[in-house]
Parts: structure tokens; sequence; C-alpha cells
């Protein structure tokens, strides 16, 4: 890569951030610094870099992004690609989805990004326990490319709203215990939806953040990337996003919860109203 990531200071969080993925709708100045400057304004603390059909900031851009953000304090996440698939049946392919992830590292970071997510795979018609060790050699390979670069940015494989994805909790958790610098992404909607129903009261919550403190222990709850949403789901799981006062999504609970286990990190707000479920959960959240 050629950079000095020792560069770049990013501090883990102290606290729950409340952000947007993205840029937020009402932001006038519709770029990356725009948009962190319009999640200030807000009231929000974070954003999420919106990678999934590009990396559309370039080196010097990211390096802008970084510079405007150090008066602004905005913890920053990132979304990679859409295309990544790190368990295609054509093993050739693998290198291609490797490359999207350590660019979207690269520049991610160089933006002052804290951490970066992604879907890791599809089952494909197979096994659960074939695609797994799959996967995780990718990620290893991944893991070990950023750590030879020091860059550090934390990767996070997402748990996925469909059966036919890889990214059940269990395996997003085994990940994040057999590999350094790999920690989950939990989307709550999407285990919601992957369940047609289920993970959806403040039992189901405990169990999940529990299920991260056993696994990983109190740096698993202190070291949490959400992403939360409302979510249309069938019997095969997830159909279209929703805003979270539209869906029958118990979010409020699952507040309660993340103050009753006092979790730390960052809650990305993939709601169709982006900064509007985000201020809304941000609100409820602090009145606890």
């Amino acid at each position: 890569m050629g950079f000095d990531f020792s560069k770049i200071k990013v501090k883990e969080p102290g606290h729950l951030h409340f952000g947007t993925a993205g840029i937020p709708i009402s932001t006038d100045e519709r770029n990356t610094i725009g948009g962190i400057k319009q999640v200030k304004r807000l009231g929000l603390d974070a954003m999420e870099l919106e990678f999934v059909h590009s990396v559309n900031l370039t080196p010097e851009r990211a390096a802008e992004v970084y510079e405007a953000n150090r008066s602004e304090n905005v913890l920053l996440t990132c979304h990679g690609q859409y295309y990544i698939n790190l368990s295609p049946l054509e093993k050739a392919k693998q290198g291609a989805s490797r490359a999207r992830i350590l660019k979207a590292a690269e520049i991610a970071r160089m933006a002052g990004a804290w951490s970066l997510t992604f879907h890791s795979g599809f089952y494909m018609g197979r096994e659960p326990s074939i695609v797994y060790p799959i996967i995780r050699e990718q990620l290893k390979k991944i893991a070990d490319e950023l750590d030879e670069n020091s860059n550090n940015i934390w990767i996070r494989p997402e748990t996925t709203g469909k059966g036919t994805q890889f990214g059940e909790l269990k395996e997003i958790l085994q990940l994040s215990q057999e590999i350094e610098q790999v920690m989950p992404c939990i989307d709550f909607g999407h285990l919601h939806a992957r369940t047609n129903g289920k993970n959806n009261s403040p039992d189901e919550f405990r169990q999940i953040l529990s299920s991260v403190e056993k696994s990983l222990g109190r740096k698993g709850l202190d070291n949490m990337h959400i992403h939360m949403t409302g979510i249309a789901y069938g019997e095969k799981g997830e159909k279209h996003h929703l805003n979270l006062d539209e869906s029958d999504f118990n979010y409020k609970e699952l507040l309660k919860v993340w103050k009753e286990f006092k979790i730390k990190g960052a809650v990305i707000s993939e709601s169709p109203n982006v900064e509007v479920d985000a201020l809304m959960m941000k609100r409820e959240f602090l009145k606890l």
C-alpha cells in the first residue's frame, strides 16, 4: 500500500456513538466533508462512509476528510462494496473480493475510519461447515496483509438478513475469536429478518449481547459496530429496509438492553429516513 498509517490517529469509542449510513439526507453540500459537518450540526457523532458501489474517495480526498474531521471529531465507519464474495464457487474470483476489501480498508483508514464492514459471502447451496473455513482463510489473508502494512482498521463481517448469505451471529463471533483484527458488525434488523421475526424481545436481545460477551469478553461489548433499520421480511428473510416506526422491530426495548449491558461503539442508522431514525435512537437512548 505504501502509506504511513501511523500518521492516522483514531481513538477507540469511549461511549455509544449514533450516526448515519452515508451523507445525511438534509446535507446541502453533498460530499463526505459536508456530510460530516451536517452530522455534527444535527447532534449526531458518527457517519458511515458508503463504498457500497465503489471506493469513492481518492487518497488525496481521504486525506482532506481526515484533516476536516479532526475538528468535528465524528466517529467514521465504512461499508465495503456489495460485490464481495469470499466464498465463490470459482476460486479464481476470491482474489478480486480480497482486493476490494483491502482497497476499502486503505482509503477508509486514510480518511480516519475506525471500522470497516461488509457482507462476506454466500453458501451457494453448500453446508455452512464447508463455507466457514473458506471465508476464514480469506479473512486471515486480509488481516495479515493489513498487519504487514500497519493498517489497524477493524475488519467486520456483518450478520446478514437472508439464510442464503453467510453471516449467522455464531459464525461472525467465531471468526472474531480466531482472527486478530476481526470483530463483528451486528445488524439487529438482519438478525430479526433472517429468523423470520425472531430476535425481537428483550430476552433475545440479552442473549445476543451475552453471546458477544461470552465469545469476546468485555472488549466485545466496548467495541461494537451496529447497524439499525426496520426491515420488511418473509420466509426467506430480508426484503427491504423500512423506517423503524413503520416496522415491527422492537427497537425501544433493544435500546434498554444496550443501556443495561453498557455497550460502546457505533450505531449506524440504515433506515430510508437515515438521520431521523439516528436522532430518534440517540434521544431515546439518552433518556434511559
